[in-house]
């Protein structure tokens, strides 16, 4: 199973492990008779070895099932979750030298050790392999863990535009499974804390080159859970060192033999090459130098050819340095026709990790076949294609860059293309540019100086197809543009408007961020597929596009002075994303959308914004729509028209006031749904002749769905606001196809009451928000799978079954539900410690606080432990219990601190232990219930607490429930609950830290009916 890397479960059936792992009992008589058949004893010895281990793994066992459909269930449960589930990344076509480089990595992350968390660091040069093996560990070990990310390109991602918060997104969304939107790296990484600190999870952050990419992604090592392992792969040892790593790991060049091997697999397509091409191969090999990414293009550039033209090559070889990795991969490129090469250069200077559908269109409009020539480039591995991104090692875009350079060493100003920040301030300044430059890409260093725009510096660059600037400032505007242009990406383009002779019919992708650019009437770039003019503060009006046929992206965010777009965007068949996030002033959107393209529309704090356009047409290809912050009064009928909406954004839309019932009927694949904050004008009766036929024709299918009533004073659940205005979630939620859907629910910040009890009827919701809704009372009804419920702020609540059903400690709870915040709820504490069945953690015999002999304990009060350094505490629960009259076990666990404990890694566990017949019980985390009275460890990602909050002792509850099926005997004799805290030894404040906490705990076990228990409790 190691050497074809099988994921193996020990399914054992009608035998015990301990008789395979010593080949005893029923096995090992036929065993016995199985090893008489053969005469090798070195065969049967290989065969004790492996049932030995195979024992010792952790696997399923019939006796431990009531029933044989039990046990076929536990099997089936665990393919889908280990092998049905299992994503692991592409790796290498033939991974040469990977088992034993990695060998010496894996040991050192101490995968079997759970109570500690470990950093590994591997680096070396460019094209060593690094990726190809932290990948390879990855796909060996990420299904051990809660949660796994390998965050790839992070030096390349981490200096676009926002980068950072990008990278911090996806590692939040490869591990939650949920996309969290990030505006602020030093936000996310509380986030991040915030979300992981109880995980255990695996890390990879691929090709990092600064310490802050670290800090920002990583930071501490108190973010993750125990037994979390992170691994960072980079070309600067020392860069390691700062980040203080456990170990690091050098990748070592390949040796002759496996250097022979991955050459001639390529080449050759096996694993030595043929008679007739030794010696040449061992002249390849020369020239390589061992290094894996040499060693697979050149095999690529070789393969299928002759002898003879093998001996050309390396003729060639000869002629050029070995010393210089990029010169023999410099022979690739030669292999290239002239289209090809092009490409090459382009995306080596330019769109290196750009989409390829945009690099495609880029081709096509210069004449260069694409199609043809970007699987060509593939083929011959000098890009690979990965998630639809164009991506090419940076040896290979080194060598691209050295090419160039190399056709006019001393003068750039006869460089095909322009890069280094020198070079592009001299062309620019002294007028040197020629007709040969056909890209520039300027990317100034911080701190320097203004470039001294000459008049004429583009006037003579009559050929420049791409022109990207990204950082720096100029003295003055341009004179002259070239009309060849395909891409023009001025960031902070200095005139207000483009010059009069560009014509730009060329023109693919236009982007003019933050710019003082204001009018755009001009524009009438016919092939533009990519419109960008955010933080265009000067820009008023988006004009008439209706020319520009093919536009697929328009993006204008944060123009806090734009206040129209013209009714021809609201046609263009094939726009997909439309972006007017921050417009602040816009007023004045198209009449009407017919926009059968179009999959994401965000309009969100365009606090201007008072109507929102008819759909004309149905639009199935969108998918998000975002209104937050808008002042829109309300939606049109023809909503219905986006039949396949799976989010939908409603925060802080103060003035919102009608949503038509026929939006729910169609929003069937709504999965997010958000109404934070202020909106209190939506009105219950929705005021319009035909919204009330509309309702009326609904009534039959409202009948099941009536809105319940406030059990405190017998109204309606709705808070009445003022004489005409209420906040109408029965109306909002009660229509809703969209039930069997919806996974999260956001209402924090609303004026509801008493949340509706036919919140029940959602049975897909697992997490529900409704922080700091101030008014909210009572929460009656959960839906039946949540795992989440953050009430966090809700000052004014005091009835919460639910949380009732938890403090009976009986399992009557939803056993989905995994996590409950009740931060700022005070009435609800008050309610939780004088609940009667708190008194069950003090039941006789139910609870006992006798410890080892080897631990301390302090008492607080009667009742509560405080930590001395004990690290397990042990209930025993007298006998005898019969099955038949058990339900379950409930275990429950309570702490309190008055300090900032958040960021401790306070994780506890609980075994259950048949004495007499020494069966063991283990509860899986999933089966934890976890509730909190804690601000988040990420506190500055929520509002200001309000200042009637008042803050009680924090404190956190866990309870464990398990229904004993695992024990097949039909009478449980005496118990034992074995409580461990796991500590953290890696941290030298651990000692200090868990001192300062109390608990209070119990078990109790929970009969089928009540009056066995209070049997039971007379008796005790």
């Amino acid at each position: 199973m190691e050497t074809v890397k099988q994921i193996v479960l020990p399914v054992f059936y009608d035998v015990d492990p301990s008789d395979v792992k010593h080949q005893q009992g029923s096995f090992g008589e036929g065993f016995a008779k199985l090893k008489d058949r053969f005469e090798s004893n070195e065969e049967v010895l290989k065969w004790k070895a492996a049932l030995e281990k195979l024992a010792n793994m952790s696997g399923v066992e019939l006796k431990n099932y009531r029933k044989e459909s039990g046990f076929i269930e536990e099997i089936i449960q665990w393919v889908d979750s280990i092998i049905v589930n299992q994503t692991p990344l592409s790796v290498a076509k033939y991974p040469v030298g990977i088992e034993c480089r990695k060998r010496d990595i894996y040991q050192h992350l101490s995968i079997e050790r759970n109570d500690i968390i470990r950093i590994v660091g591997i680096f070396g040069i460019g094209g060593i392999g690094k990726t190809t093996i932290s990948k390879d560990i990855y796909n060996q070990i990420y299904s051990q863990f809660e949660g796994s990310c390998f965050l790839k390109n992070v030096r390349e991602n981490s200096k676009q535009v926002g980068g950072l918060m990008k990278l911090q997104e996806i590692l939040l969304f490869e591990i939650l499974g949920k996309k969290l939107d990030i505006y602020d790296a030093d936000r996310g990484m509380n986030v991040i804390k915030h979300r992981l600190c109880s995980k255990r999870v695996l890390l990879i952050l691929d090709d990092v080159d600064e310490l802050v990419q670290i800090e920002k992604l990583v930071g501490d090592r108190n973010w993750f859970g125990l037994g979390s392992r992170i691994i960072i792969t980079t070309r600067n040892q020392r860069l390691l060192d700062k980040a203080k790593v456990d170990s690091k790991h050098e990748v070592m060049i390949l040796d002759d033999s496996e250097a022979l091997q991955l050459f001639s697999l390529h080449a050759v397509w096996k694993d030595e090459p043929l008679d007739e091409y030794v010696e040449l191969s061992k002249q390849v090999l020369q020239y390589a130098k061992g290094l894996p990414l040499a060693l697979v293009v050149l095999g690529s550039d070789l393969k299928g050819k002759s002898t003879h033209q093998w001996k050309s090559a390396l003729d060639k070889y000869k002629n050029i340095p070995n010393r210089n990795i990029q010169e023999v991969l410099f022979v690739s490129y030669e292999g290239l026709d002239n289209n090809e090469k092009e490409m090459f250069i382009d995306i080596a200077f330019f769109f290196n990790g750009e989409p390829l559908a945009d690099i495609k269109k880029i081709f096509d409009s210069c004449g260069f076949f694409p199609d043809d020539g970007i699987d060509r480039l593939k083929d011959k591995c000098l890009i690979t294609i990965e998630n639809g991104y164009v991506r090419m090692h940076d040896l290979l875009q080194d060598m691209g860059r050295e090419i160039v350079r190399l056709e006019s060493p001393n003068e750039p100003g006869q460089h095909s293309r322009l890069f280094f920040h020198e070079d592009v301030r001299h062309v620019l300044e002294e007028s040197m540019g020629t007709n040969k430059v056909a890209g520039m890409i300027i990317e100034m260093p911080k701190g320097k100086e203004v470039i001294r725009l000459s008049r004429k510096a583009f006037v003579r660059m009559k050929k420049l197809r791409v022109l990207i600037i990204r950082n720096a400032s100029f003295s003055s505007g341009p004179n002259h543009l070239s009309n060849e242009l395909r891409v023009l990406d001025w960031f902070e383009y200095p005139l207000q408007s483009l010059l009069p002779n560009f014509h730009g019919n060329k023109l693919i992708i236009f982007k003019m961020r933050r710019s003082f650019i204001r009018e755009l009437s001009f524009i009438m770039f016919k092939n533009m597929t990519i419109m960008d003019f955010s933080e265009c503060h000067f820009l008023t009006k988006v004009p008439n596009v209706s020319c520009i046929l093919n536009l697929e992206k328009l993006i204008a965010t944060n123009c806090k002075n734009l206040v129209e777009v013209h009714d021809s965007v609201g046609s263009l068949e094939y726009l997909c994303q439309l972006c007017f996030f921050g417009c602040s002033n816009l007023r004045i959107l198209p009449a009407s959308l017919k926009l059968k393209s179009l999959r994401s529309l965000d309009l969100s704090d365009c606090s201007s914004l008072r109507s929102f356009p008819e759909i004309c047409c149905e639009m199935k290809s969108l998918t998000k729509l975002i209104l937050s912050g808008t002042t829109v009064k309300e939606l049109p009928l023809s909503i219905w028209n986006l039949t396949r909406l799976d989010e939908l954004r409603l925060d802080v839309c103060k003035n919102l006031k009608r949503l038509p019932i026929n939006i729910f009927h169609r929003l069937e694949h709504l999965q997010s749904l958000g109404i934070i904050g202020d909106c209190t004008n939506l009105v219950k009766t929705l005021g319009s002749t035909t919204m009330e036929d509309e309702i009326s024709s609904n009534q039959e299918q409202l009948q099941g769905w009536v809105p319940p009533t406030n059990s405190s004073n017998g109204s309606s659940a709705v808070q009445v606001l003022n004489q005409s205005n209420f906040f109408p979630i029965s109306s909002l939620y009660s229509m809703f196809n969209s039930r069997d859907t919806l996974t999260q629910l956001n209402l924090s910040e609303t004026e509801i009451v008493s949340l509706p009890t036919w919140i029940r009827g959602f049975v897909a919701l697992r997490e529900l928000y409704l922080c700091y809704c101030v008014n909210l009372e009572e929460i009656l009804e959960l839906p039946p799978n949540i795992e989440l419920v953050d009430a966090m702020g809700c000052w004014s609540l005091k009835r919460f079954p639910e949380v009732s059903r938890i403090m009976e400690f009986n399992g009557s709870h939803i056993r989905s539900l995994h996590y409950i915040c009740l931060h700022g709820c005070d009435k609800m504490h008050e309610n939780i410690w004088n609940f009667r069945g708190t008194e069950r953690l003090l039941w006789k015999g139910h609870y006992n606080a006798t410890m080892s002999s080897e631990n301390e304990v302090a008492k607080r009060g009667d009742d509560d432990v405080q930590l001395k350094g004990n690290e397990e505490w042990v209930i025993n629960i007298e006998g005898p219990h019969f099955l038949e009259h058990i339900r379950g076990i409930a275990i429950a666990l309570v702490t309190f601190f008055k300090e900032d404990l958040r960021h401790d890694n306070f994780d506890p566990d609980v075994e259950i232990t048949g004495i007499s017949s020494n069966c063991v019980c283990r509860i899986d985390s999933e089966e934890r219930l976890f509730l909190s009275n804690e601000l988040p460890a990420s506190s500055d990602i929520i509002p200001n607490e309000p200042d009637y909050i008042v803050h009680y002792d924090q404190y956190r509850v866990w309870m464990w429930y398990s229904d004993l099926e695992s024990f097949e005997v039909k009478v449980l004799d005496n118990l034992r609950v074995q409580l461990r805290i796991l500590s953290n030894p890696r941290d030298p404040l651990w000692v200090r830290v868990w001192s300062r906490y109390s608990i209070r705990w119990g078990a109790n076990v929970v009969y089928k009916h009540e009056s066995r228990a209070h049997k039971r409790r007379k008796m005790d």
